[in-house]
């Protein structure tokens, strides 16, 4: 589900950029990012927000079955929080059914999310951490298992609904002004990051359709990682 803060970076991170070619299916989430399409080209797509999807992903009857899904949280106070809020949807999660993600570095990789993934068939994993980490997570999981679940990358979707972060009612997620909340939620922290992202504006007007090419540099430190 990349958003604008993330997609901007598709001509400097290799490892990202890679995680989004290779997935099964990424979602128009990004607002600005319809809206810059959708003044360029025909036929217009529509927006469909990882809010949404998540919303409809908490309704599948094969998710709330106990034992089917691994939950990956950003940390246990959030993990507390959306537990409570999954519990109050009817959907209970065991214990050993939640995953707590470590402070991701340079190289994300989780040998010990791997392994509890392998030790245990699951039908669905279900990763809530941060944009640009999550997606690079859920591709290091997609190649190195040989049975692979369905990895939905949620990101902050439920935090939204959980107070976890700001809540975003329909009106405002339809309108694709979670960001707006989000920084006014927390300006000195949200403020500055869709700022950078309105770099993503110049790499659609440049490129359009076509794929930003990958920087030099960005390859050779990949490469070297």
């Amino acid at each position: 589900m990349p958003s604008a803060p993330t997609l901007k970076d598709l001509p400097d991170n290799r490892v990202y950029r890679e995680a989004l070619l290779n997935a099964d299916m990424a979602i128009t989430d990004s607002a600005l990012m319809v809206l810059l399409w959708n003044l360029m080209h025909r036929p217009r797509i529509a927006r469909v927000s990882g809010l949404a999807y998540f919303k409809v992903l908490v309704d599948d009857n094969e998710l709330r079955t106990p034992g089917n899904t691994l939950w990956v949280m950003a940390s246990e106070e959030s993990a507390d929080v959306n537990l409570r809020w999954l519990a109050s949807r009817g959907i209970q999660v065991a214990p050993k059914d939640v995953y707590i993600a470590p402070i991701y570095g340079g190289r994300i990789e989780d040998p010990a999310l791997l392994a509890q993934l392998k030790k245990r068939e699951y039908r669905h994993v279900v990763l809530t951490v941060g944009g640009g980490i999550q997606e690079c997570l859920g591709s290091y999981l997609k190649k190195n298992l040989v049975k692979c679940p369905a990895i939905h990358c949620i990101g902050a979707a439920i935090a939204f609904l959980s107070g976890d972060q700001v809540y975003i009612p329909g009106w405002a997620d339809r309108t694709g002004l979670g960001w707006l909340l989000r920084c006014l939620w927390k300006p000195t922290y949200y403020g500055p990051r869709y700022w950078r992202a309105l770099k993503l504006v110049s790499l659609i007007l440049r490129y359009r359709a076509n794929l930003p090419p990958l920087r030099e540099a960005a390859a050779e430190h990949a490469h070297a990682a």
